[in-house]
């Protein structure tokens, strides 16, 4: 079965996140670690270090392409963490992981963060906030480092309030795009630069519905998309299920933002994401053999 919208990526497209690079010609699933007390999703399991790291291991082992460190919780309501803490939450968990076989991403808005995460060996930042915090473009511009550019409407401890958009699709693609533009001018290349459309962060669910519908026009822009949908309240809705039960809803969605240009899906289940996408890839004649 064809992609009803092909990804304008090539085939030969790869994204370069420090010392490594990762080929495009299949998606890539990202891994998550949160290391927070109040995640959303799993907050509080893999809060110590050692829980992290054995738990990142088992991520590897089950199919992640990269893996993901959060230590700021950014769901809905979320509050602030202050600089020390977040280095005190990711810092010993990064420096175990900068090793693996895989890239390591940093979830961060600050770039006191970024810098030290980046010297201690994470190949890619993720930022939330879209390198929007001052002297976040230049942290990122002066490594080798990948970066994801998110779009939020808002900030996280108010952005679901009330959502407003005239055009969802068109408004989250022109602010990507002006980012990516930005990115760019401060010397970031465009093999290390990723887009997310921000899913559930100042969109309510017809937003969001309206995002997944459209996400080839955000692919339209180039860059590889990244897509974030595991286990969210959008799921929630829809089925009914609270959130440890939301894994089926959230392997249907990776594989339909895949089918719509997503190039990378951050997920909390790999097994059953990469089990999903074997049997996507199989039937469209590619492979998801390691790169």
């Amino acid at each position: 079965m064809a992609h009803p919208h092909p990804s304008p990526l090539t085939p030969r497209a790869v994204l370069q996140l420090g010392r490594f690079s990762l080929t495009l010609e299949r998606p890539l699933i990202m891994g998550v670690v949160n290391v927070t007390p109040d995640s959303f999703s799993d907050g509080g399991r893999f809060f110590g270090t050692q829980q992290a790291v054995e738990h990142a291991r088992v991520l590897i082992e089950e199919g992640a392409d990269i893996l993901d460190i959060g230590g700021e919780s950014s769901r809905p309501a979320a509050e602030p963490v202050g600089l020390d803490e977040e280095l005190r939450r990711v810092m010993p968990v990064l420096e175990q992981l900068a090793q693996m076989p895989v890239p390591v991403s940093v979830d961060t808005c600050k770039p006191d963060v970024m810098r030290r995460a980046i010297a201690a060996g994470a190949a890619m930042v993720n930022d939330i906030n879209a390198l929007r915090e001052p002297g976040a473009l230049e942290a990122v511009a002066q490594s080798q480092a990948a970066v994801c550019l998110m779009h939020m409407q808002g900030e996280p401890r108010s952005m679901q309030r009330d959502p407003q958009y005239e055009d969802v699709v068109a408004e989250v693609t022109a602010f990507l795009a002006q980012r990516v533009e930005a990115a760019q001018q401060a010397g970031v290349a465009r093999e290390r630069i990723v887009i997310d459309p921000g899913f559930g962060f100042g969109k309510n669910t017809a937003h969001n519905l309206g995002l997944l519908r459209g996400l080839h026009k955000i692919a339209g822009l180039g860059q590889p998309v990244l897509v974030g949908l595991s286990r969210k309240s959008l799921f929630g809705k829809i089925t009914g299920k609270p959130v440890a039960d939301r894994v089926s809803a959230s392997v249907a969605a990776a594989l339909l933002a895949v089918e719509r240009g997503a190039a990378l899906v951050r997920v909390h289940d790999v097994a059953a994401t990469r089990d999903a996408l074997l049997v996507l890839n199989a039937i469209e004649g590619h492979s998801l053999a390691k790169s």
